[in-house]
């Protein structure tokens, strides 16, 4: 498997594009992320920062120009998004090919000293509660004290009626920004699976995707609710935990260790 520079970088721009249509405000997101992760390293020479369900790199990329003399792991399960990662964004982190929430996916992260933060957007969602639940708790033994898990992601508010009011004040806002005009996830896809120089890996995703439960297309959500995150990182020994930014449901939490 492999990819060439021209490859990766034409399939992580439509990717760039594709995702405006699910986070909203993506950028403004990401540099709250960043922002948080620039106060928690504060005087740290070279702090270790993961990324969890890293896709193709976009957060990791973002926070590698920030803050340059980060060393940043970047986890995921999936083998096309990690290549293009690989390739595009070789010099942001060191993709590694994992499965979050697993019996001993941490031994494969390969790090040699406590974390500093760990980083998520738009991805742990796709976690059933179980592997979550076992997921936060993993990342409270591997973050240093004083460290943070920060998590940039849709999380509806308790009760259906708030909810879909958040809900459509995301939409309204994603309508106003004209985010829906770029391609869908779906389309990304259905395209992606076309590009002979992707046949392989795409093969194997599919595989992965069947093998371990999940959609073909990998379209899974937990619905949990923001609360409901909050509750699961104060069990698993997070000190302070709570939203620093949101607009409609898409929030970044951040649990301090």
């Amino acid at each position: 498997m492999g990819v060439s520079m021209a490859t990766a970088g034409l399939w992580v721009e439509r990717w760039e594009r594709q995702q405006q249509r699910y986070a909203i405000d993506r950028e403004e997101r990401f540099t709250v992320i960043a922002d948080v992760i620039e106060h928690v390293t504060a005087g740290r020479p070279r702090p270790l920062i993961v990324d969890l369900g890293c896709g193709p790199g976009s957060l990791a990329a973002r926070l590698s120009a920030r803050l340059p003399r980060a060393d940043i792991v970047a986890v995921d399960m999936d083998p096309l998004l990690l290549e293009l990662g690989r390739t595009h964004h070789a010099d942001a982190a060191r993709f590694v090919d994992a499965v979050i929430g697993t019996d001993g996916w941490t031994a494969h992260l390969g790090v040699d000293r406590p974390l500093d933060a760990a980083v998520s957007t738009t991805a742990l969602h796709y976690l059933a509660e179980p592997a979550l639940r076992r997921t936060y708790r993993q990342l409270a033994t591997l973050l240093r004290p004083g460290g943070a898990l920060v998590n940039g992601d849709h999380l509806p508010p308790d009760g259906a009626p708030f909810s879909e009011i958040a809900a459509h004040v995301g939409r309204r806002r994603a309508e106003r920004s004209r985010a829906h005009r770029h391609e869908d996830w779906a389309s990304w896809w259905a395209a992606a699976a076309q590009d002979p120089e992707l046949a392989d890996m795409f093969a194997e995703r599919q595989r992965r995707l069947l093998a371990c439960g999940g959609d073909a297309d990998g379209g899974r959500d937990n619905h949990l609710t923001l609360s409901r995150h909050i509750a699961l990182l104060r069990e698993a020994g997070f000190a302070h935990v709570g939203p620093v930014w949101q607009f409609g449901n898409s929030h970044v939490l951040v649990a301090i260790r």
